[in-house]
């Protein structure tokens, strides 16, 4: 299926370790399609690959298209497999089984970047406001700019299974 998507990766063997993190299936993602890189590539379980390159071909592209006029270039991520806690708590992190992804920015083919920030300019915030929008459902966790400090200057997207499939979105 990444592969349809035009994604760019590597099958990597199952991790697990004595803290609890683990990945089942294990991709190293370097494009998100066949002209959008992952800037640096990014460990994460087969499932997030999916649902990333899905958002960024579906909904990425085609919002920075209709606000900027140019296609996505690269999305920078902040963070994707990481073996820690949840701040603030014990409990382990999406991120702690490669089901999480932090996006710091996108860079548009002329080499604009647009930074995930709490006030970008009114352009790059519709743009922002757009995918932030679109990431609640694909994704069931949306955390960024605003809903915690942790979060100000970056895009949390995960696949949390949470009771009656709901959504956690700020």
């Amino acid at each position: 299926q990444l592969q349809a998507l035009g994604a760019k990766f590597e099958n990597r063997p199952a991790e697990t370790d004595e803290a609890g993190c683990s990945i089942p299936y294990p991709v190293v993602l370097s494009s998100l399609g066949p002209n959008i890189e992952l800037v640096p590539d990014a460990l994460m379980n087969c499932a997030m690959a999916k649902a990333a390159a899905n958002f960024a071909n579906g909904v990425i592209s085609p919002a920075a298209r209709a606000e900027f006029e140019r296609d996505v270039k690269s999305v920078t991520q902040a963070s994707a497999f990481v073996c820690r806690p949840r701040n603030g708590t014990r409990r382990l992190s999406e991120h702690a089984f490669g089901n999480a992804l932090d996006i710091a920015s996108f860079t548009l083919t002329d080499d604009t970047t647009i930074a995930v920030e709490p006030e970008p300019d009114a352009r790059a915030a519709r743009l922002l406001d757009r995918l932030r929008g679109k990431a609640c459902g694909p994704f069931k966790t949306v955390l960024g700019p605003g809903s915690d400090a942790d979060h100000a200057l970056h895009f949390h997207f995960d696949l949390r299974q949470r009771r009656n499939g709901d959504t956690f979105c700020q």
